[in-house]
């Protein structure tokens, strides 16, 4: 009987890499940013058999995300529509529960999930979203140490 290795690394195993990481230079390779206006021009023609109206309308919104970018530079026209299809079948009442995590899996592939969007090292860029602020990293000013941040601290002690 062969003995099957069980466990290991994983590809999503581990924390998750932060972009805005004070010590930037441990995470290995460059993260993307995409503007939050998304991508511009035409959507893509359908590649796959007979388009639904739904699905149609889906995968117009999709080509219009930040993410698009990225998928139309990879060539993944493909995938896109096979996410939108899936997509479609899991929001029938009667869809299959495994069919749901099939397309939470496609999302995260596509960058379309917070965590696929960390693994494909992508993000939205700040200064063009709308949402409330998210501060910065550490500034010029801003104590670097975590002994010195948390001495910034009301309360902080050293």
């Amino acid at each position: 009987m062969i003995d099957m290795a069980s466990g290991g690394a994983r590809s999503r195993s581990g924390p998750a890499p932060d972009p805005d990481a004070l010590r930037r230079d441990r995470d290995a390779g460059e993260w993307t940013v995409l503007p939050a206006e998304g991508r511009q021009g035409a959507t893509p023609e359908w590649p796959l058999e007979e388009q639904t109206i739904r699905e149609s309308v889906l995968w117009a919104d999709l080509w219009r995300k930040p993410q698009a970018l990225m998928w139309e530079r990879y060539g993944q026209e493909y995938e896109v529509a096979l996410y939108a299809r899936r997509f479609t079948e899991a929001e029938l009442v009667d869809a299959p529960v495994a069919l749901s995590t099939l397309v939470r899996q496609m999302a995260d592939s596509l960058g379309l999930t917070t965590p696929g969007m960390r693994a494909n090292r992508w993000r939205i860029d700040r200064a063009e979203e709308t949402g409330p602020a998210v501060p910065k990293a550490a500034s010029p000013s801003a104590p670097t140490s975590a002994r010195a941040r948390l001495k910034a601290l009301p309360g902080g002690s050293g």
